[in-house]
């Protein structure tokens, strides 16, 4: 397995043979949640009538739950695809709490927004240049509520001790699940946000067991061996003699997970770090270089593991 041994920010590696192709999800029995219909890809999208997110610098935004509206500056939910492409980095919108109060959409107002956009797009760079996996470069939001969400095998979701799902999310994400989704959780820290996101899972996939995902798991050395799981810290911390840790209770970092009834892996839960800063802050030259190299190496092993299995 290879290792970064150079900046983040002027990493070229060659492309390797990684087998990541697209995984069409399995469809959910007695479900009204139908899955969405492939896009053609044989057909070339019209340029004219394909919004640029890198100039609008808004998400690719597929629906909300009822009762909830878009922000303005989100585009149409019949917006298509503005590329066809092997992966989106997929990240969840959710109804839950921020510290400016409960919301859904609009940048910065919920929580599934943290790191939002620039994490989603430097780790997409990376990712790209250290594999084959044919991405899309920019930011891919879809909520929970929506059945779009089904067009991609893998979401991401963070901050999520704030998380509040409405019903629609729940059953969203179960089907979701059940069809043959993974799901990846970063972000969340000490006892209180774990209760709270065991609560939303236990609503979920009642009945579902969490438990530690050992480090003999093939979800560590998809691509990269990881030795050993590391807190990354957030923008600030790690530095200057302050810890990585954000609140006492905190202090160890636990990689848990959910499987399904045939041992499939669901949902990975990074705990008590947070990769989406490391992803976010990778330039910063104050940043430590150890720690957005081992998010690195995680995220790049939960995409070729999420999209392998």
């Amino acid at each position: 397995m290879r290792s970064i041994t150079t900046s983040l920010a002027l990493v070229a590696v060659a492309a390797v043979g990684v087998a990541a192709t697209g995984v069409a999800l399995r469809p959910a029995a007695e479900t009204s949640h139908a899955p969405a219909p492939k896009a053609d890809p044989t057909s070339t999208p019209d340029p004219a009538s394909t919004p640029d997110p890198a100039a609008s610098g808004s998400p690719t935004f597929f629906g909300a739950p009822p009762g909830l509206q878009l922000s303005s500056d989100v585009p149409d939910p019949q917006t298509p695809f503005p590329e066809i492409r092997e992966f989106f980095f997929t990240r969840a919108a959710y109804s839950g709490y921020s510290r400016g109060g409960w919301g859904m959409m609009g940048r910065g107002r919920g929580s599934w927004s943290t790191d939002y956009p620039d994490a989603d797009r430097h780790f997409m760079t990376v990712l790209k240049r250290l594999t084959n996996i044919d991405g899309y470069d920019y930011e891919n939001v879809v909520s929970l509520a929506d059945d779009a969400l089904r067009r991609f095998p893998f979401i991401y979701a963070l901050e999520v001790g704030y998380m509040d799902l409405r019903q629609p999310e729940i059953t969203g994400l179960r089907n979701y699940l059940e069809a043959g989704g993974f799901l990846v959780i970063d972000d969340f820290w000490g006892l209180r946000e774990w209760d709270n996101f065991e609560i939303q899972m236990a609503q979920v996939l009642p009945g579902r067991e969490i438990v530690d995902i050992p480090l003999e798991h093939p979800l560590f050395n998809s691509f990269y061996d990881i030795e050993e799981v590391r807190q990354t810290p957030a923008i600030g911390r790690g530095v200057n003699g302050r810890p990585t840790w954000e609140r006492p209770d905190a202090k160890v970092p636990i990689v848990r997970g959910i499987y399904d009834d045939d041992g499939r892996l669901m949902v990975v839960i990074n705990w008590n770090t947070d990769l989406g800063d490391a992803w976010e802050h990778a330039e910063n030259p104050f940043y430590p270089l150890e720690y957005s190299t081992y998010a690195y190496q995680v995220g790049v092993n939960m995409v070729v593991y999420g999209m392998s299995h």
